[in-house]
């Protein structure tokens, strides 16, 4: 099956901003903003993967504190881990 690129981003994009928090529905839609356009399809891959965990390991991934999941050592975790967001961003 051949995965079209923008049709990953759309769902990516969407997936990022309809999380059912509102704090990671913002946190993630303004990293995912920042990013998509720059990433190859590796890492849009890996960023899907992303998505695909539970908004309480993410918060705590991404403020430093225990979580329950094993994150990759992959571009896109390091990324996230080190984002700094901004409501500047979400505009």
């Amino acid at each position: 099956m051949d995965i079209n690129i923008e049709q990953l981003k759309k769902k990516i994009i969407y997936r990022s901003n309809y999380r059912g928090t509102k704090e990671m529905d913002k946190l993630l839609g303004a990293f995912t903003k920042k990013y998509i356009d720059e990433l190859n399809f590796e890492d849009l891959l890996d960023l899907e993967k992303l998505l695909n965990i539970d908004d309480t390991n993410l918060y705590n991934f991404f403020n430093g504190m225990s979580t329950e999941f094993v994150f990759d050592e992959n571009n896109i975790n390091k990324l996230f881990k080190n984002f700094l967001y901004s409501q500047d961003i979400q505009k």
